[in-house]
Formats: C-alpha cells, sequence, structure tokens
C-alpha cells in the first residue's frame, strides 16, 4: 500500500468515525427533547399557580415536559400539584423572595453558572460563572448572602482525587468574598497549610456566620469548621462531618458520616450533633448510602434526596431527626428541596 492510499485509508476512516459520532449525537440529541415535550409523568401546575405561603421548593425529577425545573408545594401538602416554573437547575435553594439556581450549560464545551432569580423565577436579576460542575448551594437566613460549591475535577464526593471551590456572594450584586481556600484555617488550634484542602456544604448560622465541611486530603479526614465572613477564617468543630446542615432552632446539625468503606465504595449515613453538649447521634434508620446536603422540614424531621432508577430521576425522603422510624417518600420524583417559610 502506498502512502497516499494510506493516508486516503485513514481520512476515509475518521470521515466514518465522525459521522457516526455526530449521529449518535444528533440522535441523543432527538430523544432528549421527545423526552422533555412528552406530558409529565406526575401532575402538574402553571406557574401562576405556585404556592405563596409556606412551601417546598425543589427540582423537577419527573420525566417530560418540566424535567429539571423548579417546582413546589404547599408546605402541608407535599402531595399536591406541583407547580412548575419556567427555570432549568441542577441545584436550587431559596427564600421567600429569591430563588438560587446553579446550572449546567450543555454544549461542545460545557460552562456552568450561578443565577440569582425572583421568587417567581423571573429573569435574573444576578449572575457569576461557576469553575465546574455544580454541587451545593444555600442562602443565609436573612437571605443577603448565598454560598456556592462545584466541582472543579470530579463529580462526587466518593470520587478519588476530587477537588471543589466554594464561595460566599452577596446577593444584591454578586459580589464575592473570595475561595474559601484562600480563608485561614485553623484545625485543633494550630493553624493549618493551605494544601490539599477542600471546602463544601456551607449552612449559614447568620450573616456574618456559618459552619461547612473542610476535607484535608493529606490526612484523608473531614472536619465541621466554624467560618467568620468578616475575619476571613474558619476553625474546626468536629472530626468526621460532611454537608453540615443547621436546624430551624440552631441548636443540631445534621450531616453525612462514613460508617463504612471508602472512595467508590463509601458509605455515608444521617447523624446528629448536638451543639450544647457535643453528642453525636447516628441514625442508622436509615439503612441506604445518603450522599447529600441534608436539609431540615422542621426541628424534628430531615429531608434528602435519593437516586432512583433510571438514572436522572430521585426521590425526596424524610426521616425523624431522632431516628426512632424509617424514613419515608415525602416527594416523588423531586432533588435539592428546600423549605421556604412566607415572610
Amino acid at each position: 500500500m502506498t502512502p497516499r492510499t494510506k493516508w486516503l485509508v485513514i481520512v476515509a476512516v475518521s470521515a466514518i468515525a465522525l459521522g457516526g459520532t455526530v449521529g449518535i449525537g444528533v440522535a441523543a440529541w432527538a430523544q432528549y427533547q421527545q423526552r422533555q415535550n412528552a406530558p409529565s409523568s406526575t401532575e402538574t401546575a402553571a406557574p401562576a399557580e405556585a404556592p405563596e405561603g409556606d412551601r417546598i421548593l425543589f427540582r423537577n425529577t419527573a420525566s417530560g415536559e418540566g424535567y429539571g425545573h423548579v417546582a413546589s408545594v404547599p408546605l402541608d401538602d407535599p402531595d399536591a400539584a406541583r407547580a412548575v416554573l419556567d427555570i432549568a437547575c441542577d441545584r436550587v435553594a431559596a427564600t421567600d423572595a429569591a430563588i438560587s439556581c446553579l446550572k449546567t450549560e450543555r454544549g461542545i464545551t460545557p460552562s456552568y453558572n450561578a443565577r440569582l432569580y425572583d421568587s417567581a423565577g423571573a429573569a435574573a436579576q444576578v449572575e457569576w460563572p461557576l469553575p465546574g460542575i455544580p454541587s451545593r448551594t444555600r442562602f443565609s437566613p436573612d437571605g443577603t448572602l448565598v454560598a456556592t460549591t462545584s466541582f472543579v475535577t470530579g463529580h462526587a464526593y466518593a470520587s478519588i482525587g476530587f477537588s471543589t471551590e466554594t464561595s460566599i456572594h452577596r446577593t444584591d450584586d454578586g459580589e464575592s468574598f473570595g475561595s474559601l481556600e484562600d480563608w485561614s484555617l485553623i484545625i485543633d488550634g494550630e493553624p493549618s497549610a493551605p494544601v490539599d484542602r477542600n471546602y463544601w456544604g456551607v449552612t449559614f448560622i447568620d450573616d456574618t456566620s456559618f459552619y461547612a465541611t473542610v476535607g484535608m486530603t493529606t490526612i484523608g479526614q473531614t472536619y465541621l469548621v466554624k467560618g467568620d465572613i468578616r475575619a476571613r477564617t474558619m476553625a474546626s468543630v468536629l472530626e468526621s462531618v460532611e454537608c453540615p446542615s443547621l436546624s430551624p432552632d440552631g441548636t443540631r446539625i445534621a450531616f453525612k458520616r462514613v460508617t463504612a468503606g471508602s472512595g467508590p465504595t463509601v458509605h455515608w449515613t444521617p447523624a446528629i450533633y448536638d451543639i450544647a453538649d457535643g453528642s453525636v447521634t447516628v441514625l442508622d434508620a436509615e439503612t441506604r448510602n445518603i450522599d447529600d446536603q441534608i436539609a431540615w422540614l422542621d426541628d424534628d424531621t430531615l429531608l434528602y434526596g435519593m437516586p432512583n432508577d433510571p438514572p436522572g430521576d430521585s426521590d425526596v425522603w424524610a426521616l425523624p431527626a431522632d431516628g426512632g422510624s424509617a424514613p419515608s417518600i415525602l416527594i416523588a420524583h423531586a432533588w435539592s428541596p428546600t423549605v421556604v417559610h412566607e415572610e
């Protein structure tokens, strides 16, 4: 075979391979559009019918029209038809006045962003780019601050060598306090060198302080840390804590704790930390692996998402905070719940 013939064969094979790839992409996009345009698999309501009182806001994962969009149901009637807004998000949080939406913009090269909407999901009021795949978002109690976490490398907390970036922003203009990796960190009373650390799972105490997780890759340890926003410092509180969530009454922190395995085989179980007496209660009434930042339905009940089969679907489950009984589904085909109280 002459060199010219070899090159012609290479070009022909490459063209066939490229054509096949494009064909697969076109077919996948057509299937995606078909799923999106099909009738919703659950009962929905128009945005204008969204509940205005106390409510639960979440990401709708029911197949069909409205998949991936922000939806809400009345707090006292989670089985009601869900009002689906016109905004799609990967992760969502809300106050009575605003919605934080972390989203992947799909394309040849994906991009990621954070947007703040009003409570009706109107045009974005504030927007900034994220460095990677959306992971977590939370508002401060007064709504003046919002935290975001995204994966810079990896796509899950069970991944080997994942890296995150977490930052806190003002909600009025999006001004950032900078990455938490640039803040001072105190572990067991001693300054910690800024090497191989990741932060995620912010939960605000007020507009000046918060709790979060720091993961120390070099020693394979996670800590609950308490952050001081004005001083830009964080200090360790407790070992083996991930994705903390402060209770409405401010007395306890729900979190996930490693109870078996590591890396891809890790098993997380919900747990409660009592701030006053320092005790930790592992809620082993939940036997499944929980990889989510827990939310609080009220002072007695925890909420978290659990993935379903097929991939992309999930349910929001409720678990008594005392671990006295087994969890149950609160909202089917939902993800990333947040409880919103009318101001």
